[in-house]
């Protein structure tokens, strides 16, 4: 029997966005790595704001967040915060509600300063690799590269020639006409 579907939208529910993630995900282990360094420096995260004034973005979810536009090569801030409305698995690892709007892109260029001038995304960073290299998640086996970060002479140098050494383009034997 063919299915409809259902016009009547759910105006509750009580879904977990942690249930919608596949259990063998990597992301979840990646997860675990980074709540835990998090928990490792957030008392540093007390000298960087004042006690008074307006609720920031938790810088937590700030250095996530870079966390997960590396993972994924999302190039921008913009572009992170637009994917982040629609994107369930990003709400679940910044421990955000499913119904969350997305901070807005300017908080990354606000908060990046304050993070870098005490250091913090610096260790942050560092000891994430540490961690996961010590779970093993990362190896030196394989590498991949992006490709925004190859230089523009791509076509216009020439790999040598395995079989004679030389630089430059084969030249094609001379055809009969």
């Amino acid at each position: 029997m063919r299915g409809t579907p259902d016009p009547q939208l759910a105006m509750l529910t009580t879904s977990d966005p942690g249930e919608l993630i596949p259990a063998g995900h990597p992301i979840r282990r990646i997860r675990v790595v980074v709540d835990a360094v998090l928990v490792a420096v957030d008392g540093e995260f007390d000298v960087m704001y004042a006690s008074t004034g307006r609720p920031s973005v938790p810088p937590g979810q700030l250095l996530k967040a870079t966390v997960l536009m590396a993972m994924y090569s999302i190039r921008s801030e913009r572009a992170f915060c637009e994917r982040l409305n629609d994107d369930l698995l990003f709400k679940w690892f910044l421990d955000l509600p499913i119904d969350a709007k997305a901070f807005d892109a300017t908080t990354f260029s606000k908060n990046r300063r304050r993070l870098l001038d005490h250091e913090i995304a610096d260790r942050f960073f560092k000891e994430v690799v540490v961690q996961a290299k010590l779970r093993r998640y990362i190896s030196s086996d394989h590498f991949s590269v992006d490709g925004t970060l190859l230089g523009l002479r791509g076509p216009h140098t020439r790999a040598s020639n395995p079989r004679t050494g030389r630089r430059g383009r084969r030249r094609r034997a001379a055809t009969p006409r």
